[in-house]
């Protein structure tokens, strides 16, 4: 099931998407929230009369870094031997259609493309034969770098936390298991020209691996995201961009680059 979140005559509301092509798409309303058990409403309405939002609103978003051998070679850093995790606000996320904003401080903002894990239920330390119990699904994400600022910094807080750098969406898709989950094909465009090809099955620690390094640490809770590495191609945008992260299976999340006002 496509699971979207979106807002309607000033309400915000989850609904499954049915269809196939854009024009098709409408979205049944769901009862209550997808975390926990519901029901379709019947209630139908297009997608093109709704604004899609961000498929969930995390507490907290954990990427983690340099988790595929190509990309961390690209820029001229070493493979790590396990996870390596930071954060993003949950202030950085945006959904499909929502402008990026180029940041001021910084004259080298670079696209990520990566898969999104969105996590189903409350967990904490969890057994790599139970990851899967505590997934709810995937999506695409952007994890947008203003890298020239990564490098000054050292750490990444800004770099990667500011307002706008994390694109979601467009919807969740839940139907997904762990095996399909990590051998999907993963395309960047920019313009339509393409910028990042590589498959999920090229990452060094696979799902499992990243949940339960990060829920050795600390509580995952309903909504909360997982981005689990960027293939090789990463690079930079520009004012007037329009880029999309296309996942085999999940859908395209499109996001224009426009000037911070």
């Amino acid at each position: 099931m496509r699971i979207a979140r979106f807002s309607i005559d000033g309400n915000v509301a989850f609904g499954a998407v049915e269809g196939d092509t854009p024009d098709e798409l409408v979205l049944d309303i769901i009862k209550g929230i997808p975390f926990a058990d519901f029901e379709l409403s019947g209630t139908k309405v297009p997608v093109s009369n709704v604004r899609v939002l961000p498929p969930v609103l995390p507490n907290k978003v954990v990427a983690f870094g340099r988790n595929y051998a190509e990309h961390a070679r690209e820029l001229g850093n070493e493979v790590p031997d396990a996870p390596f995790a930071f954060f993003k606000p949950s202030t950085s996320v945006i959904g499909p259609g929502d402008e990026i904003q180029y940041p001021s401080f910084s004259e080298e903002l670079h696209h990520e493309a990566e898969l999104a894990v969105v996590i189903g239920r409350m967990c904490r330390e969890v057994p790599r034969q139970r990851v899967q119990d505590v997934i709810f699904g995937y999506t695409c994400a952007n994890d947008l770098t203003a890298r020239d600022v990564q490098r000054r910094e050292k750490q990444w807080a800004r770099a990667k936390g500011f307002d706008t750098s994390c694109p979601l969406g467009p919807w969740v898709e839940t139907d997904l298991d762990l095996a399909t989950a990590s051998d999907l094909a993963i395309q960047l465009t920019v313009n339509g020209q393409q910028r990042q090809l590589g498959r999920t099955s090229e990452m060094i620690h696979p799902i499992e691996d990243l949940i339960v390094n990060i829920s050795e640490a600390m509580t995952l809770l309903p909504g909360d995201v997982i981005l689990t590495g960027t293939p090789a191609g990463v690079g930079p945008l520009a004012v007037g961009d329009e880029v999309s992260v296309s996942i085999q299976g999940i859908g395209t999340l499109t996001n224009k680059v426009v000037k911070r006002g």
